[in-house]
């Protein structure tokens, strides 16, 4: 029927000049193509990733891949990549400068090549954060470089800028996700002690700027507001009282989505009433590793979560429900393969000598969901 009620508008507008009934005309029709979003596109996912790490040992077995003149990555998250892409959105947290080498380096002061965040955009993450502790670790060069990076690459970065100047340009960053306006923020509690100089700009926790910011994406037209945030202390699998409090203010300023990363464990999620919005949002504390050389069985794997943005019965965008699931980060063995994020529903891909840490991962991370999750379940039982 819509179809054929807009069949006949365009007819008719054909038949007119360019009057001001014209215009009229037009803008009714951007509000009809405007409805038929609103009605094909009932809800959006997005999908949000932990720490992608690019220790030592990742590098050596990149380059062994590539040959020794090229870093590979590709086969990393193959396995992973069709949940990512089915995502609308999804969101991953690059904690490595990009430094353009000739040289790389992993922990403590992280470096990583460009085909690093190739195969992240391959594996179908749209959107990198980078404010976080490692981000000035191979200075301000670095830091500036990877933008430039992130740009040449086509994929969205939020967290650290060129200058102030950049920051007041690109913040708010909004993104158009098939009719829903989402805007997103990025903060971190510190830099390794590193402070930015000669003007660079980090996005830190401070709650003045915080407010601030969120206040103006929600004036810039975001309909969701999204705040990541690099907290908390590192493999400890349950937040603590300033994480708490933080997120406590951040859905007092609205926020709908509150996503953590930075232990390198997985912590808790939960589905919560914003008293500030009336309605519901989403706060998790921690999605752990995405991928990484860590060893201890906490941190040798990671969740990743979808956030389900529909409408309310005003046609107004809101924050629905959400679901999880988990991973383990397998080292290779033998040189045969590289590093690879293997999910949880493909468990016989789990190499047999590596079976028992993605046990002790695995039990570790239903403990602390089991006991502490809130409205947020697992999807792939």
């Amino acid at each position: 029927m819509f179809r054929t009620l807009f069949l006949s508008f365009s007819i008719l507008l054909a038949g007119c000049g360019a009057t001001t009934a014209q215009q009229t005309d037009s803008a009714q029709t951007d509000s009809i193509a405007e409805q038929s979003v609103k009605e094909t596109v009932p809800e959006i996912t997005l999908l949000f990733a932990g720490d992608a790490m690019q220790h030592q040992a990742q590098l050596d077995q990149a380059k062994i891949r590539g040959g020794g003149s090229r870093y590979d990555y590709s086969q990393c998250f193959g396995m992973i990549a069709p949940e990512i892409s089915a995502a609308d959105y999804a969101v991953v947290n690059l904690e490595v400068p990009l430094g353009g080498g000739p040289v790389y380096s992993g922990y403590p002061c992280f470096s990583a090549p460009d085909s690093y965040a190739e195969a992240l955009r391959d594996a179908g993450f749209d959107m990198f954060l980078t404010s976080n502790n490692h981000c000035l670790d191979s200075g301000m060069k670095a830091a500036r470089r990877t933008l430039t990076a992130l740009d040449s690459i086509g994929v969205d970065h939020i967290g650290t800028y060129h200058d102030a100047e950049q920051r007041e340009k690109l913040v708010p960053f909004i993104k158009d996700i098939k009719g829903f306006k989402v805007g997103f923020l990025n903060y971190t509690y510190g830099t390794n002690g590193i402070e930015p100089r000669d003007g660079m700009e980090v996005a830190m926790i401070d709650r003045d700027r915080m407010a601030k910011e969120i206040t103006l994406t929600r004036e810039a037209g975001a309909e969701i507001v999204v705040v990541t945030v690099h907290w908390g202390v590192e493999y400890v699998l349950t937040q603590n009282k300033n994480q708490e409090s933080l997120a406590q203010f951040l859905l007092d300023q609205g926020t709908d989505l509150v996503i953590g990363s930075h232990p390198h464990v997985i912590q808790p999620m939960m589905v919560v009433e914003n008293e500030k919005t009336g309605k519901k949002s989403l706060v998790v504390y921690s999605l752990g590793n995405f991928i990484s050389n860590m060893k201890t069985g906490d941190t040798r794997g990671g969740a990743l979560v979808r956030a389900v943005i529909g409408r309310d019965e005003n046609g107004k965008p809101v924050f629905k429900e959400a679901n999880y699931d988990t991973f383990l980060s397998a080292k290779p063995e033998n040189n045969s393969r590289n590093f690879r994020v293997i999910p949880s529903w493909m468990p016989d891909s789990i190499p047999a000598a590596q079976k028992e840490h993605w046990n002790i991962f695995n039990r570790g991370a239903e403990k602390i969901f089991n006991q502490y999750n809130k409205d947020v379940p697992r999807k792939h039982k």
